[in-house]
């Protein structure tokens, strides 16, 4: 294969501060690089550098003649007055030598067609301005103008920020079908783990190169974390038998010692489970009481009257790990500002617990005191909380969300937008909220600050709501997980998000395929009612007999030495769960029929 670009010895400054130094590297035909690390250590800045948007301070880039480039960056700078299709196809009129490229020839075009519906701006409408975009939707804009196009190499920074579920996996299957390079940021671990055959790793100014992709290299790199700190022990264990060798004089060395590098799969051999979920579920229940938040009979509504959810029960349970799901515009956030009560309910009702602290992470960056240093800011809040079983400082906190003890001084409106992701959430931890309500965390979050951030929830005892296109995120923190499919309705998943798009798959191709034979179920009919009162009851019995059946179990393990009690908490046992079953069974019949 050969090399599209080459870098050798390439050094980037910004200030005094050292983004790359003495880095060589290089692209070759096909190949897929996924680039990963710290918010701040130089991954756009090799990017830029890579593709001649910024010029080295020192060494020398190549790249063959003629290479077909598009390069989409965070920036999302699109031309002034242009419109959606300008944009998009205006990259495929350079690559076909022509003056434009008229509707009917890009319509007929499946690629482009595929392209624009799976990166979700068919919607937008091809004469609509640029200008009158969001944030989000001009990003998508700008990828979709690269996507369209054919190419040696493609060079993406963060594709996936703005994108859903359904979104980030169309854009995996369209990278891998692709004959062209790639070359792509990103914190999104299962994108990276499906499309990368080589991981690139920003660190300290240099770069560190790994075959594979999120899996691959996070043992790669754990074992040469391993392979150093048994370097650095061994150094140590020499230094001191040289000195004791000078303190009694020259002796014969008769044998070195022998080290045994084991296979990556032992470093995780005894490592526990992330968590222990009943443990902390139990604990949740103390903590939090048996009236978490809960929505009755609750209807939501877009300002414009637009419904989003309708007559929805919805009873969070003390410790619940949920991870919600949906197409964008389906009301995820505003589902997330109903339990966080602040958001008007069209009908229904809202009930929160007592003991209840809700600690909100929104999307927005407006909440933070941009007067303060990043310490003062989380000091402010609290200067000590209990984690776990343990007490952590506000710098300990800090340390542990990626502010080094020099960051922590750093004033916060000089931070950058990840780090003022980072101390949002901080700040939010700090507080010691018994719920958590999450909308997009890993947006422009890095990795290791991402696994900091699961290894904390792993021990937190609390109730959980996330809101995320992260599969990996929500795969990992969550327990279950909920959608919204645009019709009203929230529907559980007990497959996860594979689930969910293999339904939105089989939405999308009826709809395709025009309306059903089978009328609509009249939802507003007396039996529909009737069939929802039922299934909202029976909700409560399978809680009321989930409860009872966990307090057998415990009292069984209590009367362990005592016969004729075991035998009749037996025999109740097994009549819980009798009636458990067939409640389960009625309650299946009637989710099939309330959807």
């Amino acid at each position: 294969m050969a090399n599209l670009i080459n870098l050798e010895q390439v050094g980037k400054s910004f200030g005094i501060t050292p983004l790359l130094d003495d880095v060589s590297l290089g692209v070759q035909e096909g190949e897929r690089i996924g680039v990963v690390g710290l918010n701040g250590g130089g991954k756009t800045t090799l990017l830029e550098v890579l593709t001649g948007i910024e010029a080295p301070d020192s060494g020398r880039v190549s790249r063959v003649n003629g290479l077909r480039i598009a390069v989409v960056t965070q920036r999302g700078v699109l031309p002034d007055g242009a419109t959606v299709g300008d944009v998009v196809l205006a990259g495929l009129a350079d690559d076909q030598l022509t003056d434009g490229v008229a509707e009917h020839e890009w319509a007929a075009n499946s690629r482009i067609r595929t392209v624009i519906e799976g990166i979700g701006i068919a919607g937008l409408g091809m004469d609509t301005q640029v200008n009158g975009l969001s944030g989000g939707e001009r990003r998508r804009v700008a990828l979709a103008a690269a996507l369209v196009r054919e190419l040696d190499l493609l060079v993406l920074d963060e594709p996936t920020n703005h994108l859903d579920v359904e979104g980030v996996q169309w854009l995996a299957a369209h990278l891998l079908a692709r004959r062209s390079a790639l070359v792509v940021v990103t914190h999104d671990r299962w994108f990276l783990d499906t499309v990368a055959t080589r991981t690139w790793e920003v660190v300290g100014g240099k770069v560190e190169s790994y075959e594979g992709g999120y899996n691959d290299w996070i043992f790669a790199r754990a074992e040469r974390a391993r392979q150093a700190d048994a370097t650095e022990a061994r150094r140590r264990n020499l230094a001191r038998k040289e000195l004791a060798w000078l303190r009694r004089g020259p002796q014969a060395r008769t044998s070195k010692p022998r080290y045994r590098i084991d296979a990556a799969e032992a470093l995780i051999a005894d490592v526990p489970a992330p968590r222990d979920t009943v443990e902390l579920a139990a604990f949740a229940r103390k903590r939090l009481g048996r009236v978490v938040v809960e929505l009755e009979d609750v209807t939501l509504s877009t300002p414009d009257g637009r419904e989003l959810v309708r007559d929805l029960t919805w009873r969070l349970a003390p410790g619940e790990r949920v991870g919600l799901v949906g197409v964008n515009g389906s009301g995820k956030t505003t589902l997330l500002r109903a339990l966080a009560g602040d958001s008007d309910l069209a009908a229904g009702k809202r009930i929160q617990g007592q003991t209840i602290r809700i600690g909100w992470l929104r999307q927005e960056l407006d909440d933070l005191p941009t007067n303060m240093r990043v310490l003062e800011a989380i000091s402010d809040i609290a200067e000590r909380i209990t984690l776990g079983d343990r007490e952590v400082s506000a710098g300990q906190m800090a340390e542990r969300l990626g502010f080094s003890p020099a960051k922590q001084r750093t004033p916060v409106r000089d931070l950058s937008g990840g780090e003022r992701r980072r101390l949002q959430l901080t700040r939010i931890l700090m507080a010691e909220p018994n719920v958590l309500l999450l909308d997009e965390p890993t947006n422009d979050l890095d990795i290791d600050t991402l696994q900091q951030l699961e290894d904390l929830l792993d021990g937190w005892a609390g109730t959980l709501v996330v809101i995320s296109h992260d599969r990996y995120l929500i795969e990992r923190i969550c327990d279950s997980t909920w959608a919204l499919f645009g019709d009203g309705k929230l529907t559980n998943l007990p497959g996860g998000i594979e689930e969910y798009l293999r339904r939105r798959a089989a939405l999308t191709t009826q709809t395709a395929a025009g309306p059903a034979n089978s009328p609509a179920p009249a939802t507003d009919s007396a039996a529909y009612r009737a069939s929802r009162k039922e299934f909202s009851r029976l909700e409560r019995s399978l809680e009321k007999l989930t409860e009872r059946e966990e307090k057998l179990h415990t009292a069984l393990a209590e009367a362990a030495t005592d016969p004729d009690r075991l035998v009749t908490l037996g025999t109740e046992l097994k009549q819980v769960q009798a009636e458990k079953n067939s409640t389960e069974e009625r309650w299946l019949e009637l989710a099939e029929e309330v959807g």
